[in-house]
């Protein structure tokens, strides 16, 4: 067993997750099965070389950039960029490793400046992360204070880029930010655990959204606060758009609806105090391509002509936060 999984065995114990715990063998084999990521021995390889760091750093997960202060000497700092860059597209941070700058596609470090002064105190709280990425959110939770976070996504590639963060920090986060390659599927039911649970750039994706809130509602302990972010569209409550078979270039994309609809939806599965505290389109400086993420990003998803729609012809991407918490 590795370092990373026996400290995941540890957490859970320590946390009465007894249940869950004796699933994790069978979730963590599907989440890092090489026969179905053919790249994922790259991968692991890469976070595998990450040189053995001083034991003396300084964390900052609590700053925009989330950043590590450790001394790296020249090669050692050439070593671990090339590492970390076998792990591209980084898509969501921005983070500094030892002197190094990972600029990611998403400036995700503005999506926490417009939700965090919403939440409740995360001082102590329990927090389950779904769809996580490579745990940028994650580390920001852990620097307001969470005691426990448990970041989920099924992306082996996130899962070590998130290992390789994991490098960098060591234990200056006491051992409170975990990872675990799964979706929010694998959560057991009805668990009724978690303090605070985000769900951000999910619900769009799913087929069945208000399944989805429903199982994001049964990870709630009762009163605990749910925290979703996803890609709305104008209108009253009963406007929902079905794209076809892409929105801005994006697969699998499903319901759009407005805020108001969305949170018509959230009341209607049983949660309490439901308000939208942000929403936004999203600029092509919020996200972009980047030398760690070569790819295609938002501008060339937008119509050329008109910015306001996508290439499809659609409503631009519009973003609402939307706060709301499961019924004592």
């Amino acid at each position: 067993m590795n370092n990373s999984h026996r400290d995941l065995y540890r957490a859970f114990l320590d946390q009465g997750l007894e249940t869950w715990l004796a699933r994790l063998p069978e979730q963590l084999a599907q989440g890092l099965d090489r026969k179905r990521y053919g790249d994922l021995p790259a991968w692991e390889k890469a976070v595998a070389k990450l040189p053995p760091l001083p034991k003396e750093r300084e964390a900052y997960l609590d700053a925009d950039t989330v950043s590590v202060e450790v001394a790296l000497g020249d090669s050692q700092r050439r070593q671990c960029e090339n590492l970390l860059r076998k792990l591209a597209p980084w898509r969501k941070g921005p983070y500094r490793l030892g002197g190094i700058t990972i600029d990611t596609e998403w400036r995700s470090d503005w999506k926490w400046q417009r939700l965090a002064p919403h939440l409740a105190d995360l001082a102590g709280r329990r927090v389950l992360d779904v769809g996580g990425g490579s745990g940028y959110h994650g580390w920001r939770m852990a620097g307001a204070g969470a005691s426990f976070v448990l970041v989920i996504d099924p992306s082996p590639r996130f899962y070590y880029q998130f290992q390789a963060v994991r490098h960098f920090v060591g234990d200056r986060d006491t051992h409170r930010t975990h990872f675990l390659p799964v979706g929010i599927e694998a959560v057991p039911d009805d668990l009724q655990w978690f303090d605070t649970v985000f769900s951000m750039g999910v619900l769009y994706h799913r087929p069945s959204p208000l399944e989805h809130l429903h199982k994001l509602k049964a990870c709630l302990r009762p009163g605990g606060e749910l925290v979703l972010e996803t890609l709305v569209v104008e209108g009253d409550e009963t406007t929902v758009l079905l794209p076809g078979e892409r929105y801005a270039a994006m697969p699998n994309v499903y319901f759009l609806p407005s805020s108001r609809a969305l949170c018509h939806w959230l009341e209607r599965c049983g949660f309490d105090d439901v308000r939208v505290v942000d929403e936004a389109i999203t600029t092509t400086e919020e996200q972009r391509a980047t030398d760690w993420m070569t790819f295609q990003s938002l501008a060339d998803f937008l119509d050329p002509e008109d910015p306001t729609k996508t290439r499809e012809g659609y409503p631009a991407p519009r973003r609402a936060v939307i706060i709301a918490n499961r019924p004592s």
